[in-house]
């Protein structure tokens, strides 16, 4: 069996391997197999008697943790079996935090380091207190955006609009033990983001080809309530355009990515985000726009999982609870969903999500028939090819497609045909010499014809 997130395999005991014991105890337990090959194939260990009792005399020496060790035997080889529970407390090896992450062990530092610190004590950064802030620290006009949204939605009191400031911080839960108010409440209701965070603010560039061309940029420094509001203001004036359509008689202007997506994406990273961390940035190009928020995914939650049914793990769930107050957001983990959907039922692809760089990343993409899109769709390259080739001829025949790969008419039916299944394509005319191929969803896909095809004209 191969490594996974809770199970080592170590062909020899070290005490170096005390780090990995220091690192599933931070994180969320786990098993260290000792007399194994990293493949899960039992080697032996000699000396289990010995390390018997050296390696819980060693945890409880230098990690002051309390381990269970077990000697199994298999295949006439003895092997040994370290089960390593969770920490209520962080732990530390020689004055170095690790953990463990995936398959790997990192050396916790800086924020990753002060996030453990928080987490162990059952804090959560957004509840710190913010020393020497006011009440005149908050803007009472967002405030009262608030009350309005929520009370539209009948989740919260009507008694909850005549209440001052102080009092309704206290009520929703936006002060601090110690009687100061929270990260959380000047973070969304706050007159000054620099009072809490100097990179709470939310960055938007205009790039042409690649990120190191940056025409223009923008930063948005509102509190996080009115955050998304404004980033989608500056959008539409300013980085999208408005496609014009007709549908009968009527006049069609929808923004090139689909509204109610970009929303849920934006919301999705202003209330998820890791606020001790770096900007959140949102970067425009031609033909796609990528957003990136500081901040993993919980450890519940897999990218795999997002597009499935799951439960909602919002990382500042202070601040998650606000925007479902008003609205914004739904607490049944379904975000996703609809963004996905919002995007399909627009013409345009799924979006990308991954993990990368500490943070969560999603990419709009404007174009279905690109060749990055298509063969994430696990196209042939001849298949890629000829999609390309009717995004910019506007159709291919049978015969072309023969001519242009220099396949049978066999080869060419059974190309064509898996993209019909795909929905890639459609077929006008039912046979004969008058039957050619279109796109099937020409949206932002068409640039325009280039004369007639030529056999002899291939890449």
């Amino acid at each position: 069996m191969p490594e996974q997130q809770n199970i080592e395999y170590k062909t020899s005991w070290r005490d170096e391997h005390l780090k990995w014991i220091c690192g599933f105890a931070n994180a969320q337990g786990g098993r260290i197999f000792i007399g194994f090959d990293d493949k899960g194939m039992v080697v032996g260990v000699d000396d289990y008697r010995k390390l018997m009792d050296e390696i819980p005399n060693k945890t409880v020496n230098h990690l002051g943790l309390v381990v269970d060790v077990n000697l199994h035997q298999r295949e006439h080889h003895y092997y040994i079996e370290i089960v390593v529970p969770v920490s209520t407390v962080p732990i530390a090896y020689h004055g170095v935090y690790h953990y463990r992450s995936g398959s790997t062990r990192q050396e916790l530092k800086g924020i990753a380091l002060q996030n453990l610190l928080l987490k162990k004590i059952g804090k959560k950064w957004e509840e710190l207190p913010v020393e020497g802030a006011t009440i005149e620290d908050f803007d009472r006009e967002t405030i009262d955006v608030f009350l309005r949204k929520a009370r539209m939605k009948e989740r919260i009191p009507a008694e909850a609009l005549t209440l001052d400031t102080l009092s309704l911080l206290k009520k929703l839960e936006l002060m601090a033990p110690t009687g100061d108010f929270s990260h959380a409440a000047l973070l969304l209701f706050g007159k000054r983001l620099g009072r809490v965070s100097i990179t709470a603010s939310f960055k938007i560039g205009r790039f042409g080809k690649s990120n190191h061309d940056l025409l223009f940029h923008d930063m948005i420094e509102t509190n996080i309530f009115s955050m998304a509001d404004s980033v989608m203001e500056l959008l539409d004036r300013k980085y999208l355009i408005r496609p014009i359509s007709y549908q009968g008689l009527q006049r069609l202007e929808p923004l090139e990515y689909p509204e109610e997506a970009l929303r849920e994406a934006i919301c999705n990273a202003i209330i998820h985000r890791d606020y001790s961390s770096t900007y959140t940035f949102l970067r425009v190009f031609d033909d796609r726009l990528h957003l990136w928020n500081p901040g993993n995914l919980p450890e519940e939650l897999k990218i795999d999982a997002l597009r499935e049914n799951h439960s909602s793990y919002p990382r500042n769930r202070n601040i998650a609870n606000i925007f479902y107050k008003a609205g914004y957001i739904e607490s049944w983990g379904r975000g996703i969903n609809r963004i996905v959907e919002a995007c399909v039922e627009a013409g345009l692809p799924e979006p990308v999500m991954v993990e990368e760089q500490g943070g969560f990343s999603i990419v709009f993409y404007k174009d279905t028939y690109t060749i990055e899109n298509l063969r994430r769709l696990g196209l042939e390259d001849r298949q890629v090819k000829a999609l390309m080739f009717i995004k910019e001829h506007l159709q291919i025949s049978n015969k072309q497609y023969q001519d242009y790969f220099s396949v049978s008419k066999r080869t060419a039916t059974s190309d064509l045909q898996a993209l019909l299944l795909k929905q890639l394509i459609k077929k006008v005319g039912s046979t004969g010499r008058g039957t050619f191929y279109v796109l099937s969803k020409p949206k932002g896909a068409i640039k325009g014809a280039k004369g007639a095809i030529k056999g002899q004209n291939r890449p």
